[in-house]
């Protein structure tokens, strides 16, 4: 008889809770959803789209109703995902504008 073993668990497996943001490793992902694809015209033949620019929840949280979108009436999962990760800054970071000024653009 063969026994079965247990799902690895790894620390960077990220669990989504409706979409809205996760945690991988030091990073938090967030994630949002845009313009709906779903193909209205798929049963003809065709290709049509409702318009639909961005995804916003029918209802609260962990409900069934999170998971439709109240502009399109679409599941979720026909909406775009784009992903934005939040890397946290270093104390070396120089991504900011400087007021830092060289001594050769002072000396004119």
């Amino acid at each position: 008889m063969r026994r079965q073993s247990e799902p690895s668990k790894s620390k960077n497996k990220a669990v989504v809770s409706n979409g809205s943001a996760r945690k991988k490793g030091s990073q938090k992902v967030a994630i949002r959803y845009t313009e709906c694809r779903k193909n209205h015209a798929a049963s003809i033949g065709g290709y049509a789209v409702d318009g639909c620019r961005e995804f916003m929840a029918s209802g609260e949280d962990g409900t069934a109703a999170a998971l439709l979108c109240a502009a399109c009436n679409c599941h979720r999962s026909f909406h775009k995902r784009e992903f934005e990760l939040d890397q946290p800054a270093t104390p070396g970071d120089c991504s900011s504008a400087s007021t830092y000024t060289s001594s050769s653009e002072v000396e004119n």
